[in-house]
């Protein structure tokens, strides 16, 4: 769909906002104009701007200069409630609904139809909400609890929300990160639906072909500063990338050829009821191998048995020969085993701990017998240490000493990956290395587990990411319903012949069944 023609002002603009927090400067100059009945994409990388942007919209930050404008006017924001009274709306990637109430409840928090004596009017308030999803064409029941609802339904709730206070523009943070196809299709259904009733939607998302597919113009910001506003027909994804990044990104996924070692993990016949069945594989030194699979599969409930957070029913693993009790992280990271998690702020990262310390948390006996003052650390030699692998890892940041919580998406899981790296593993399992991080960061995560793997590490690599798997895997083990479904050699691997095993066609394709 093109971009409409401009026959109003902007719903809602930006016009030369900048901001900056002490010395650090967020937004320099920056002019963004959302129009009516127009998908319009804000891409950068992580750090460029876009929380920013977000805030200043929601009501959240004011800026330090320019203005921000609600059709053509001048307005101050002087909070959020300010931003939605003028019909600003965001969706963020993790919805915060009240779990215990229903979902007509969370849409009418605070503004329940009332009848007689000032009873809520449950019956209107229901009605009400079927009229929303029917308004945005999907199939919800009002009276269900908010707890148990998929990412994708909370989502479409929040939507309805949005939509029953009368938004007018609707911002959606990076609202495909923890989607499966099916219901990115569904959240793009109902983003057009409110596009043809007159919405202006603002679109963040690090997966281009999402901004190609949905978006009409796109925005891009680099450092926090305005690179330019353009049309989306006519752009290509490197067009997009060079713009973001300033430079020519180079090869995406720079896989080095390698001759695999000695078998560095085996996992025999590994089983945890309820979760996954009879699994077995090898990963050799020097190999990157990949668990794919479609998300509800058991791929990282296998990494998590593997490394001990969770105790396996039967089966075995066994790193570098020496076989591993269950239910032992201690025991795991003894013998060389690292894993990234997949919630690299959950489960990764203390938030509100520093960038030094969070890199030094798998490292305490080794910080203590350089620091030689028995069980005390000597912050000195923390900090050194962080500062070297900032340095290989090419971290940015202000200081060290700064929480971890301030730095962006791409560098927090420097940081994790910093942390296990630290431990020189023989064995790294990475879940979801890249999700949620900009492009460029995404090319120095795969040179640097390329540039690992050449140096003999084994890595299993868990990625929903199909062109990442196929970009960077030296075999592709797939996983469907709680089960290894094939086994595809890097020649052999496709888009095709990894989904038709991961929907349980394996004998579709050329993979041989595991």
């Amino acid at each position: 769909m093109s971009a409409p023609a401009r026959s109003a002002p902007p719903t809602l603009a930006l016009v030369n906002v900048s901001k900056s927090f002490g010395a650090v400067r967020a937004l320099q100059d920056v002019t963004l104009e959302l129009y009516a009945g127009e998908v319009h994409a804000l891409a950068g990388e992580n750090g460029a701007g876009k929380s920013t942007v977000v805030k200043t919209f929601a009501g959240v930050h004011r800026p330090d200069a320019g203005e921000v404008r609600v059709d053509g006017r001048p307005v101050e924001f002087h909070g959020p409630g300010d931003a939605q009274q003028a019909g600003v709306a965001v969706i963020y990637q993790e919805p915060t609904l009240f779990p215990d109430l229903s979902v007509a409840e969370n849409i009418f928090m605070g503004r329940q139809p009332r009848a007689g004596l000032g009873r809520i009017d449950r019956r209107a308030m229901h009605e009400r909400t079927s009229e929303l999803f029917a308004r945005l064409g999907v199939a919800l029941d009002p009276q269900q609890p908010a707890r148990g609802l998929s990412i994708a339904d909370q989502q479409v709730v929040e939507i309805a929300k949005a939509i029953s206070r009368d938004a007018r523009v609707l911002i959606m943070d990076e609202p495909t990160a923890a989607l499966t196809g099916q219901e990115v299709a569904r959240l793009f259904t109902v983003t057009r639906t409110l596009q043809e009733q007159g919405c202006a939607i603002l679109f963040i998302s690090h997966r281009l072909e999402e901004i190609f597919e949905l978006c009409q113009r796109v925005t891009t910001l680099r450092d926090g500063t305005y690179i330019g506003t353009e049309p989306v027909d006519g752009l290509t994804p490197d067009d997009l990338v060079q713009r973001m990044v300033g430079r020519e990104l180079g090869q995406l996924y720079p896989k080095q050829d390698v001759t695999p070692g000695e078998v560095a993990l085996k996992v025999s016949r590994l089983t945890r009821e309820g979760a996954f069945t009879d699994i077995s594989f090898e990963v050799r030194r020097g190999e990157i191998v990949a668990l794919a699979g479609l998300v509800g599969a058991g791929r990282s409930e296998v990494a998590r048995a593997i490394f001990g957070v969770d105790r396996w029913d039967a089966g075995s693993v066994e790193v570098a020969g020496r076989r591993l009790p269950p239910a032992s992280p201690t025991a795991a990271m003894s013998v060389g085993l690292a894993l990234v998690p997949e919630d690299r702020r959950q489960q990764g990262l203390v938030m509100d701990m520093s960038i030094e310390r969070n890199m030094g948390l798998t490292q305490l006996r080794a910080l203590r017998r350089a620091t030689r003052r028995g069980p005390l650390i000597s912050r000195r030699v923390e900090r050194d240490r962080a500062a070297d692998w900032a340095l290989r890892l090419q971290l940015k940041y202000a200081r060290l000493s700064d929480v971890v919580g301030v730095l962006s998406g791409g560098n927090q899981q420097k940081v994790v990956l910093a942390k296990w790296l630290a431990t020189e593993p023989t064995v790294l399992i990475v879940d979801e290395p890249t999700r949620g991080i900009d492009v460029g960061t995404k090319a120095e995560v795969h040179r640097l587990l390329s540039e690992l793997a050449s140096q003999d590490l084994a890595v299993l690599m868990i990625s929903s990411d199909l062109p990442e798997v196929l970009g960077m895997a030296d075999r592709v083990l797939v996983m469907h319903e709680g089960r290894l479904a094939a086994e595809i050699a890097r020649a052999d691997a496709t888009e095709e012949t990894v989904m038709a095993a991961a929907t349980g066609r394996a004998g579709d394709g050329n993979g041989k069944a595991a």
